[in-house]
């Protein structure tokens, strides 16, 4: 171009004369004195328009549509899909794609994706599932309760276990700052032994002074661990921060050990509220509505922040670093270690739970309830029923009835004692992982000598089930489930017992129709 404009300039030969001071052809100038004149200005461009090599969507039509095809949702549970059990990952694709016949590198995918209007993106967190039908009624419950504490100037504690820690050199989520090349070395592996600590925080936010407190256990987390730390949180700061308060309100989920279905829970709550002296209302979260315990994102996601990147080596550890949580909105955050020991297994009698001061509310009285700070009531005498009369053991332990002599019985009895213990401590075992360490008093509503009774004269078809139940004043479910283990030491002991002939009996004349006469008993 530039040539030529030269050559331009010199009117007449000065296309030779250029030629021969630059050593370049004629042609070529002539060549560019047409492009000069062909254009308004020069261009940035080095080649013409049209150069290059073409791209792959113009050279291979089918390749988008191949694209698409591996990428779109309702392919990806298709069984025919090549990528139905692997990630969509750009690799993946491009080596997909070249298998199919559309030649292409990982990059170009990634061009052609972002083209597309696609992004990486995680999942989010939106869909409720299946939700109560009260729900929205019992926020608005909640709701509406907490205000009246809260403008009675009383106490409103939101309180959830956090997820349990294991401690240790362990890895952790998160990065923190550190000098350059100076990552915190953790172990590779992190099993766990039988010994190895744990931490179970449970935490107490109080909702009108934002402050918190987290009773960090080391056993178990239950009812009688749950409300414990309550009982801390408050002679160590609720006590002093609501000096006039009567009446404490506890929001709480619906799962774990503060379960509403829970008789632990609202039993100790019932032994903490004689000894506060406080009123204790209690308002559960709808089930899998968790998340919006206020706890979770005004105390907990806080804490989980200052742990991030940091292994918990010790106890201390995950104190100090609760203590010293804190926002710009002015949050304070107590913790305790409690070595206590809580027992799993522990229940309380149906007789001792409807002894408790609880008065459920008209609204959902089994998410809303009130504990009053007095004694339990003085349960009831129980009932008498037929399975304490003697008359009625002499009878259905007639020979006739059993196919076995009284003595043989009796001895069978006293034999299986140990086995049933045994049986006993095996489920308990098998539920909770770890020995009773506390043996409770017997409150099984059928003795053993009743349920080998009932298992004995269940196969002999001498009388139904629902009968013998009412006979012995039991529930029918309760006394299969005892029938289940009987049979089980039957089969252990190998006694044989063969069925009578004839259809059990359903009432109280074919039970005795089918009793010997006295002169035959031995």
């Amino acid at each position: 171009m530039y040539l030529a404009s030269e050559a331009t300039a010199l009117g007449r030969g000065g296309i030779v004369r250029v030629a021969a001071a630059s050593g370049t052809s004629t042609a070529t100038i002539t060549r560019g004195m047409a492009e000069l004149a062909g254009c308004s200005s020069p261009t940035l461009r080095v080649r013409a328009p049209g150069a290059g090599r073409k791209r792959l969507t113009d050279t291979d039509p089918g390749l988008l549509p191949a694209l698409e095809s591996l990428i779109e949702p309702h392919t990806r549970g298709d069984p025919v899909s090549p990528l139905r059990w692997t990630t969509l990952s750009l690799r993946a694709l491009a080596s997909t794609l070249t298998t199919q016949g559309h030649p292409i590198s990982a990059s170009t995918v990634g061009h052609l994706l972002h083209t597309l209007g696609y992004s990486l993106q995680g999942t989010a967190k939106t869909t409720e599932g299946i939700s109560h039908p009260d729900r929205d009624a019992q926020f608005t419950h909640l709701n509406a309760t907490a205000a009246a504490f809260l403008d009675d100037a009383q106490p409103v504690i939101s309180v959830d276990t956090k997820a349990k820690e294991w401690l240790g050199n362990r890895d952790r989520p998160g990065r923190a700052w550190r000098p350059g090349k100076n990552a915190i070395k953790v172990d590779c592996h992190t099993f766990t032994t039988n010994d190895q600590p744990m931490a179970i925080p449970y935490g107490i936010y109080d909702i009108a002074n934002n402050s918190g407190w987290v009773n960090v256990g080391t056993d178990h987390d239950t009812a009688q661990f749950a409300v414990e730390s309550i009982r801390r949180w408050w002679q160590h700061r609720g006590r002093a921060d609501h000096p006039n308060a009567g009446r404490l309100l506890i929001t709480a989920d619906s799962g774990g050990s503060n379960d509403p279905r829970r008789w632990t829970w609202k039993s100790n709550l019932a032994t903490f509220a004689r000894e506060s002296g406080l009123e204790i209302t209690v308002c559960h979260l709808p089930p899998g509505t968790s998340k919006w315990n206020k706890i979770e994102h005004r105390m907990f996601c806080h804490i989980t922040a200052n742990w991030r990147g940091r292994p918990l080596t010790s106890y201390q550890v995950v104190l100090e670093t609760i203590a010293a949580t804190t926002t710009r909105t002015g949050l304070t955050i107590g913790a305790e270690l409690d070595t206590g020991c809580y027992d799993l297994g522990i229940s309380i009698t149906p007789a001792e739970f409807h002894a408790l001061p609880i008065t459920p509310h008209a609204f959902h009285g089994d998410w809303n309830y009130t504990l009053s700070p007095v004694p339990p009531r003085a349960p009831s005498a129980p009932a008498t029923t037929h399975r304490t009369d003697p008359a009625l053991t002499a009878m259905l332990t007639d020979p006739a009835l059993t196919g076995m002599s009284r003595t043989a019985f009796e001895y069978l009895v006293a034999v299986s004692e140990p086995f049933w213990d045994a049986l006993a401590e095996a489920a308990f075992q098998r539920r909770f992982h770890r020995p009773r360490s506390y043996r409770h008093p017997q409150t099984s509503s059928v003795d053993h000598t009743h349920r080998l009774l009932a298992a004995i004269l269940r196969r002999r078809r001498v009388v139904t089930m629902t009968f013998l139940a009412q006979l012995l004043g039991v529930n029918r479910t309760n006394l299969s489930i005892q029938y289940q283990d009987a049979q089980r030491l039957l089969d252990l002991h190998r006694i044989l017992v063969t069925p009578i002939p004839g259809s059990p009996a359903r009432t109280m004349e074919q039970l005795h129709a089918r009793t010997a006469p006295a002169e035959t008993r031995p």
